[in-house]
C-alpha cells in the first residue's frame, strides 16, 4: 500500500484524509474518498492544513492555537519513564492506594489509568463537567485548542464522566495537561496530574455507621455552603470525612510523620463543598492539591445515580517540586544525566534530595511594543516567546505599562531571562533568539516595535 488513510476529525465528524508515503494511484484515491462519502463527510480543501496527532487529523478553524513546540511534547509521557521524577511521585501514590484499599476478593480497590490520549473534545474538558459556556478557563487564551470541538486536556478530569460511564467506582488517573500561562520556574505550557474518585453506595457508606440501614445518601433540601441540595447532611460529612482521611494518609506517606495540614474551603465547578489541602513544609503553608464532594448532577448524569462520591487532583511537578527540592519546572523535560541519575534508586520510597546542577549566568533582555488593540492576550506573547526561545527562556516579567497621554495608545515593556539549564550562554546567541522574537512579535501579533 502506497499511503495510509487517517481520521481527520472536524467539528465534530470524521473525515478521511490521504496521507501519502510513496507514489499514490487514481484507484487508491479514488477508494478513499469513497469511504469518507460514505462515512458523511467529505474532506475539505484545508485538510492539508491537518495537524496529525495520535493517529488522528485534525482541520484548524478560527480556535486552533496549538504550537509546534506544545505537539512535540505529547506522547512524551514523562510519567511513565521508568526512574523520572514523576513516575516516582505516579508509583509511590499507586502503591499507596494498592495497600490501603482493597477490594473484596483481595485485589486493589482502585484501578489506575496512565495512557489515556491526552486529545479530548471540549464536551469531555467542560461541559460533562458542568463548567459553563461563559467560565473563564474555557478561554481560548487558556487553553490549547486543535479546532472548535477538539483541545489537548487542560486537567485529568476531562476523563472522569467516561469512567464513572463504564461503571467503575475508583480510580486513579495520571496524565500530561496542557495549558496556556506565564513564564516563571513554577510554570510551563505542559504539567501533569493525578486524580483520584470514588463512588459509594447507601450500604457502602453507612454499613459501619450505628444505625446505618435507617440513614439516606438522598434527600430534596436546599443547597448551602456544606452540602448540595440532593444529598443529606449524614451522607455529606461521611463522605467527606473519608476524603480528608485519605488525602491525609497519602500525604503522611510521601512527606513522613508530623506533618502539620491545614484545609481551605474553595470553589470548584464540580464539587461541592470542595477544598484545598495545605501543608505546612520547612516552616511555609503550600497548597498541594483541590479536591471535594462531587457535583451529583455530574454523577448522575454518567450513570451512577444511585451513588455519591468525592474526587481529587494533585500537580504532579508542584509535588515532586516540594518533595524532592527541585528548583526549575524545566528540568523535568532535561534529558541531562545529572538530573535523572538523582533519580535512578532502588527503592521507589527512598528519600531523595536534589542536587542542584550548575548555576550557569542569566542573560537579560527587555522587549517593548505598542499594543494593536484590545484582542491582545499576553498568553499569546508568551506562547510565541516559548515557541522561539523553547527552553532557553526561564521567566518573563510584565516590568512596564504606558498609556500615551494624547494617543492612549499602551504599551507593555517585558523583562525577559535567558539561561540554560546545560552551559553557558552568549549574548551573541541570545541576541539572535531576541531578535527573532522581536520580529515574530510584531507579524504574528501585529504590534508596533519600540525596539
Amino acid at each position: 500500500m502506497p499511503g495510509k488513510v487517517i481520521q481527520v476529525v472536524h467539528y465534530g465528524k470524521i473525515v478521511l484524509l490521504w496521507k501519502p508515503q510513496l507514489k499514490r494511484t487514481a484507484n487508491d484515491f479514488s477508494h478513499a474518498w469513497r469511504r469518507s462519502i460514505s462515512s458523511g463527510a467529505a474532506a475539505s480543501t484545508s485538510s492539508a492544513n491537518a495537524v496529525e496527532l495520535l493517529g488522528k487529523a485534525y482541520l484548524p478553524d478560527d480556535y486552533s492555537n496549538v504550537t509546534k513546540k506544545v505537539l512535540s511534547k505529547v506522547g512524551k509521557n514523562l510519567h511513565n519513564q521508568r526512574y523520572h521524577p514523576l513516575w516516582l511521585i505516579k508509583e509511590r501514590v499507586k502503591d499507596h492506594f494498592y495497600k490501603q484499599y482493597i477490594g473484596r476478593f483481595g485485589t486493589p480497590l482502585f484501578s489506575v489509568y496512565d495512557d489515556l490520549p491526552p486529545v479530548v473534545t471540549t464536551e469531555q474538558n467542560f461541559d460533562r463537567l458542568l463548567i459553563p459556556e461563559d467560565h473563564p478557563s474555557r478561554k481560548k487564551g487558556d487553553n490549547y485548542y486543535l479546532n472548535r470541538t477538539h483541545m489537548l486536556r487542560a486537567h485529568t478530569s476531562a476523563h472522569q464522566w467516561d469512567l464513572m460511564h463504564s461503571g467503575l467506582d475508583a480510580f486513579l488517573v495520571v496524565g500530561d495537561v496542557y495549558r496556556r500561562d506565564q513564564i516563571d520556574n513554577t510554570h510551563y505550557p505542559v504539567f501533569h496530574q493525578l486524580e483520584g474518585v470514588r463512588l459509594f453506595s447507601n450500604h457502602e457508606l453507612f454499613s459501619n455507621i450505628g444505625g446505618g440501614e435507617s440513614l439516606s445518601l438522598f434527600e430534596k433540601g436546599l443547597r448551602t455552603p456544606h452540602k448540595q441540595e440532593t444529598h443529606t447532611m449524614e451522607a455529606t460529612k461521611l463522605v467527606e470525612h473519608s476524603l480528608k482521611q485519605a488525602l491525609t494518609k497519602l500525604v503522611i506517606h510521601l512527606f513522613g510523620d508530623g506533618l502539620e495540614i491545614r484545609w481551605v474551603d474553595c470553589y470548584f465547578p464540580f464539587t461541592h463543598p470542595s477544598f484545598e489541602m495545605e501543608i505546612n513544609f520547612q516552616g511555609e503553608w503550600m497548597e498541594v492539591l483541590g479536591c471535594g464532594v462531587m457535583e451529583q448532577q455530574l454523577v448522575n448524569s454518567a450513570g451512577a445515580e444511585n451513588k455519591i462520591g468525592w474526587a481529587f487532583g494533585l500537580g504532579m511537578e508542584r509535588l515532586a517540586m516540594i518533595l524532592y527540592g527541585i528548583p526549575d519546572i524545566r528540568l523535568f523535560w532535561s534529558q541531562d544525566e545529572r538530573f535523572l541519575k538523582q533519580f535512578h534508586v532502588p527503592c521507589i520510597d527512598q528519600k531523595i534530595i536534589f542536587q542542584p546542577l550548575s548555576k550557569y549566568p542569566p542573560v537579560i533582555n527587555d522587549i517593548s511594543f505598542w499594543l494593536s488593540s484590545e484582542k491582545y492576550s499576553a498568553n499569546d506573547f508568551y506562547d510565541l516567546v516559548r515557541s522561539i526561545g523553547g527552553d532557553v527562556v526561564e521567566k518573563i516579567e510584565h516590568i512596564d505599562e504606558f498609556t500615551h497621554p494624547t494617543t492612549k495608545r499602551v504599551s507593555h515593556c517585558y523583562r525577559i531571562t535567558y539561561r540554560h539549564l546545560e552551559r553557558t550562554l552568549v549574548q551573541k546567541e541570545v541576541n539572535r533568539i531576541h531578535q527573532a522574537i522581536e520580529e515574530s512579535v510584531v507579524r504574528e501579533l501585529g504590534v508596533e516595535g519600540r525596539f
